[in-house]
């Protein structure tokens, strides 16, 4: 017996050293070490702020509804923007796309070198009739207060835009002259997918025979307190994004009153349908968690180390830890979500058609065929009819590297020495889906701090961007341009 207490002890002391030494040894530096800091160019602070506070005065929203589309913000912000850049329409006459979308070409010294995109959107998501009485401030009144622009688009997507306006008026106003030419192109319905704009832009792009560099798309922020593994402010960036899908599943019955019904109506069979897959998720995978955790780990505190460095050992706990989060738990499998369910129009009716729809965002690695596919096989019932509109494919995942990535992950680093770097996976859609074709390094990075707070503000209530946080956008996407000199 002490011959295998002897045993057992020597076992338990060996895995823990080899535990220690993975925590201490695994991971390298793998954040870029700053040459120097940058002298962030001088802003005109108040003029800049006036002219983002003016855009976002400009409603313009985008709606599913095709038939409900207002041209006229759109063309009130596209006269906006010529009035406000003299600089910018003096060397480049914009190209409208689809009428609405916008393309800017400036055209560099080196015409040898790839050209790169930098791009933003102008359409914003509507504000909710229910939800106007819980505003702080009128969401589109650009009201400006002692900390905050407030309004509808202020970080998603208005601030982009704006920003980098801004950024190439006080480039080419110092009298710069890029070494390498330089697209804009910003959207007017990314917010309901992009099919008329950043998808026409691209075949535009494609039938100009044009390939760039690098894109950079939304997407990313320097996020603070949410990557809680280290103790600094984080910007992510992102290298690949989820494909979407929407479900609907539909039972039809013979109907009647409600006084005799069947034993399951159509939205009983639909909820035990709903049931049965949300008790059978997507399998989890660590695969992007790992790519942030491994350019931030050798700062992570002890614990992420040890579990992150001992998967071998520690995985399953590792990502029970991570799938109790929701935010976490996304960025690790497919998701669906039950959002909309309809039945019959009054109470005592039972319905003919009974429907819910599912929200499905699709992890790399999946697409929207194998996900119907899963919930025809865990639905099982033939009853159900599984069907999908407005659908697309995950991303390819862009390599982090590359010139791109490196231009961007320096010129954070130098910008602002006290911000880490990380890739990571956007949850959401973007325009730069539609580039893939003319580019193999697509980015998604937006230099504006957000906290779990703030965050909660895109396409919710109180959306809000710091003027102080506004002012280093345009400052870093001048800096980009520069580097490009």
């Amino acid at each position: 017996m002490k011959a295998l207490f002897k045993y057992v002890l020597f076992i338990l002391c060996a895995l823990v050293v080899i535990v220690l030494i993975r925590a201490n040894y695994l991971y390298e530096d793998n954040q870029y070490q700053p040459q120097k800091q940058v002298t962030r160019v001088e802003v005109n602070v108040p003029e800049v702020i006036s002219r983002l506070s003016q855009a976002i005065q400009i409603k313009t929203v985008s709606k599913d509804d095709v038939a409900s589309f207002d041209p006229q913000p759109f063309l009130q912000f596209h006269a906006f923007l010529q009035n406000n850049y003299p600089n910018i329409y003096q060397h480049s006459q914009p190209r409208l796309i689809n009428d609405y979308s916008l393309v800017y070409k400036f055209t560099g010294k080196n015409t040898d070198l790839k050209p790169i995109l930098l791009m933003g959107h102008m359409d914003v998501v509507s504000v909710d009739d229910e939800t106007l009485s819980k505003w702080s401030k009128e969401p589109f009144a650009g009201i400006v207060d002692d900390d905050f622009v407030w309004g509808r688009g202020a970080i998603d997507d208005k601030s982009t835009v704006m920003a980098l306006m801004e950024a190439m008026e006080l480039f080419l106003s110092n009298g710069q002259q890029l070494e390498r030419t330089v697209y804009y192109a910003f959207g007017h319905d990314e917010e309901v997918g992009g099919a008329r704009g950043a998808a026409k832009v691209a075949e535009y792009f494609t039938q100009q025979g044009i390939e760039f560099e690098f894109v950079l798309d939304e997407g990313g922020a320097i996020v603070e307190g949410i990557v809680t593994a280290v103790d600094k402010p984080v910007a992510i960036i992102g290298v690949a994004e989820k494909g979407f899908m929407n479900l609907k599943l539909s039972v039809a019955q013979n109907g009647g009153h409600s006084s005799t019904p069947p034993n399951n109506t159509g939205l009983g069979v639909l909820s035990q349908a709903i049931v049965k897959l949300e008790n059978n998720q997507f399998p989890a995978t660590l695969e992007f968690t790992n790519q942030t955790f491994e350019a931030l780990a050798y700062y992570a505190n002890f614990k992420s180390r040890v579990g992150m460095a001992n998967q071998w050992l520690f995985g399953p706990v590792l990502e029970n830890a991570l799938l109790a989060d929701p935010k976490s738990a996304a960025s690790m499998r497919t998701t669906m979500a039950t959002t909309m369910a309809s039945g019959s129009s009054k109470s005592n009716i039972l319905p003919t058609l009974s429907t819910m729809v599912i929200n499905s965002r699709i992890l790399p690695g999946d697409t929207w065929q194998s996900v119907k596919d899963r919930v025809v096989e865990i639905v099982d019932d033939p009853r159900v009819e599984v069907t999908v509109y407005m659908n697309n494919n995950p991303s390819p995942v862009s390599s982090t590297d590359t010139f791109g990535y490196r231009l961007i992950e320096q010129s954070i680093r130098e910008f602002d020495p006290e911000v880490f770097v990380a890739p990571y996976l956007v949850q959401g859609g973007t325009d730069s889906k539609y580039y893939y074709p003319l580019s193999d390094s697509i980015y998604r990075f937006l230099m504006v701090r957000v906290d779990s707070e703030l965050i909660t503000t895109v396409h919710g209530i109180d959306e809000r961007i710091g003027k102080q946080e506004y002012v280093e956008a345009v400052q870093f996407f001048y800096e980009v341009l520069n580097r490009l000199n």
